[in-house]
């Protein structure tokens, strides 16, 4: 009875984890999306280093989800407690 308790509330925070870390990437390209575009309408003349910048950040905001994915493995499949 105890394992299950255990292994439920991993698989519950797992998820929870997930949600957090998609709903953070999300809003964090979100945000980076429209001040890249705000700023490339201001100064037209540097909107390709802008677009150049704006992507690598979007992938550096796209690793949150993906640790956040490995973390929740590693809590549901490398559980001490169980």
């Amino acid at each position: 009875m105890e394992q299950t308790i255990i292994i439920v509330s991993s698989a519950i925070g797992a998820a929870i984890i997930c949600f957090g870390a998609a709903i953070a990437a999300a809003f964090g390209n979100s945000l980076l999306g429209r001040m890249a575009l705000e700023s490339m309408t201001r100064q037209p003349e540097l909107a390709d280093k802008i677009l150049i910048n704006s992507l690598i950040y979007m992938g550096l905001i796209e690793a949150v989800p993906i640790i956040g994915i490995v973390i929740a493995i590693i809590l549901v499949l490398a559980n001490p407690f169980v």
